[in-house]
């Protein structure tokens, strides 16, 4: 019989304890939904900040990237120049040994 009690005991204090932690989740999740607001603000806020800090960076990569093509370019243009300028001589120069 003394075996048997102390099933009982131990099933209902059990059945307490999980009601109580029942009740502790449910505290936890109304907290939780109640709060967040503030937190869910501010973490947009850093969101946008983050995301235009990031634009910003991109942005700027992009334009010394534009920058540093447009300078090649432009001395790839005046190096084309320069050997045009000196083929052109050639051409128009008289041969040394036409004389």
């Amino acid at each position: 019989m003394g075996k048997q009690h102390k099933k009982t005991i131990k099933r209902s204090r059990r059945k307490q304890y999980l009601k109580r932690k029942k009740e502790q989740v449910k505290t936890e999740v109304a907290l939780k939904a109640s709060a967040p607001a503030k937190k869910v603000a501010k973490k947009a806020a850093t969101k946008k900040v983050a995301t235009k800090k990031t634009a910003a960076k991109k942005t700027a990569a992009k334009k010394t990237a534009v920058k540093k093509v447009a300078k090649k370019a432009a001395t790839k243009k005046v190096a084309a120049k320069k050997t045009a300028k000196k083929a052109a001589a050639k051409k128009a120069a008289p041969p040394k040994d036409a004389e």
